[in-house]
């Protein structure tokens, strides 16, 4: 078996090592799932009657939503990784013929099954309260997709954060702004409603592009230049927390 071999095999061990963790944690399986559920419900039923919007509200907040989930399950990864660094598991790790980039490949794995997870139970529950998309097999396909790359790319920058971090409660609070960012875009309301400095912003950052692509693919809306845009923000974004990973994992584990 070759390098390359050797480093999936050794990834996908960590995979199942995530997973473990992730099943025995309680407080992650309800960070993971139950959280986003709650925020739908509330978004629906407690705000959605002050919203207006083209469309029944629901329609138009669940891929926003959607996204809101990603950043919930981007503070678990960062945790988890901030746990291993501090815990002596890496040194462990070391004196055995495993591959370095396993651990943090692992941890990715393990966050994109968890919030494919959360947005399966998400979407189920959102359309038995009424969400009604009309995609054929080929946009959800693309959604799906989209969906997949924008988890792996801020799993990426969790990790980075989660190795800048002094340890786990320091890492959970530096990925607030992940979860923050989608109530500054047009996950919740069209960013026409906020005043003219905020518009700019929410229609300028990363999710937005990325919540109008889905929301197109899902419902059929518009999705203009969106899609590339999303596109090149989740390569960006994953590049960047990926090679982000990789210096600050070379240092701390450098004696």
């Amino acid at each position: 078996m070759n390098a390359l071999g050797y480093a999936m095999t050794d990834s996908a061990t960590m995979l199942r090592r995530s997973m473990r963790h992730t099943l025995r944690s309680p407080d992650t399986m309800i960070m993971t799932v139950a959280l986003p559920v709650m925020i739908l419900l509330m978004f629906v039923y407690v705000f959605g009657g002050a919203m207006r919007v083209s469309g029944e509200y629901i329609n138009y907040v669940v891929p926003g939503i959607i996204l809101l989930c990603a950043g919930f399950g981007a503070g678990t990864t960062a945790v988890s990784v901030s746990t291993d660094m501090t815990d002596g598991i890496i040194d462990r790790f070391r004196t055995m013929s495993i591959s370095r980039s396993a651990v943090l490949t692992g941890h990715v794995g393990g966050s994109l099954v968890r919030n494919l997870v959360s947005t399966g139970v998400v979407m189920i529950l959102a359309v038995a309260i009424g969400f009604r998309p009309t995609a054929d097999p080929l946009r959800w396909l693309g959604a799906i997709l989209l969906i997949a790359m924008f988890v792996v790319a801020i799993s990426w920058l969790s990790v980075a954060l989660g190795l800048l971090a002094k340890n786990p409660e320091a890492a959970n609070g530096f990925t607030f702004f992940l979860m923050f960012l989608p109530y500054v875009s047009s996950a919740f309301v069209p960013p026409e409603t906020m005043p003219t400095w905020l518009h700019w912003v929410a229609r300028n950052q990363p999710v937005t592009p990325i919540i109008e692509t889905l929301r197109g693919l899902l419902m059929g809306t518009e999705i203009g230049n969106n899609a590339a845009l999303a596109v090149a923000w989740c390569v960006a974004i994953g590049v960047a927390g990926y090679v982000w990973s990789a210096v600050l994992f070379k240092q701390r584990t450098v004696r």
